[in-house]
């Protein structure tokens, strides 16, 4: 398998007040393409951080990170905005659904921004919906859904401009457990049908260890431990 995400000592800090933050603190880590890595810990040990990072939401006080082979700290604002938009489908543990507009158009808008043509990218929001099981929910808004709705919504959306890359921060964090079990066993599909290389936070151990082929466990800002190597 090949390199997809490779850092080297890389740290993020902030200043809160008098006080400096280490919220990232050295971390050494490599993900191949096509695994799932569960990414574990308690709060404040750093791993949304490392995740915003990957998803060239955030950048790095130092260190070195890898991403596609692309050195995300040497790109440009607008570099970011198309790697996130091109290699990256993010899921947030606040689904971060537009409220306005319809499971269709949720999907939808990412395309919208990319430049894809309406017929297409309706088109495809609606193939999407029907992959998650939402065929029939497609012209509901969030708040006609329930949580795992959205959360399938939102899985979706993250899925319309193909990336190779999902990042997941808490999927399940506000689902109940068998939501929590349908969400991870829909993403461990998209990893076993087309390759997808999912990186996911937790601090669901069980979880973890039920769906990642690979956990890296954070303790603040630094790595604790790796299993399934």
């Amino acid at each position: 398998m090949s390199t997809l995400i490779a850092t080297t000592n890389l740290k993020k800090h902030y200043q809160m007040g008098q006080t400096l933050v280490r919220a990232l603190d050295g971390v050494s880590v490599t993900i191949d393409e096509g695994e799932i890595v569960a990414l574990v810990g308690p709060s404040g040990s750093g791993k949304s951080t490392l995740l915003s990072l990957f998803a060239g939401l955030d950048q790095a006080t130092d260190g070195t990170l890898n991403v596609f082979g692309q050195n995300l700290a040497a790109m440009t604002g607008a570099d970011l905005c198309l790697h996130r938009r091109r290699n990256v489908g993010v899921i947030f543990q606040s689904f971060h659904l537009v409220p306005t507009m319809s499971a269709l158009e949720n999907v939808a808008l990412s395309m919208m921004f990319a430049g894809v043509p309406r017929a297409v990218r309706d088109a495809r929001a609606r193939t999407l919906l029907e992959s998650v099981g939402l065929g029939a929910r497609q012209n509901h808004r969030p708040r006609e859904l329930s949580g795992g709705e959205q959360q399938r919504v939102a899985i979706a959306r993250a899925l319309a401009n193909e990336p190779r890359l999902i990042l997941a921060d808490e999927p399940t964090g506000n689902l109940d457990s068998r939501t929590s079990r349908e969400i991870m066993d829909l993403l461990t599909a998209l990893n076993a049908r087309e390759r997808k290389t999912i990186v996911f936070v937790t601090h669901d151990a069980p979880l973890a260890a039920r769906y990642a082929q690979r956990t890296i466990a954070l303790f603040d800002g630094s790595l604790a431990v790796e299993t399934g190597v």
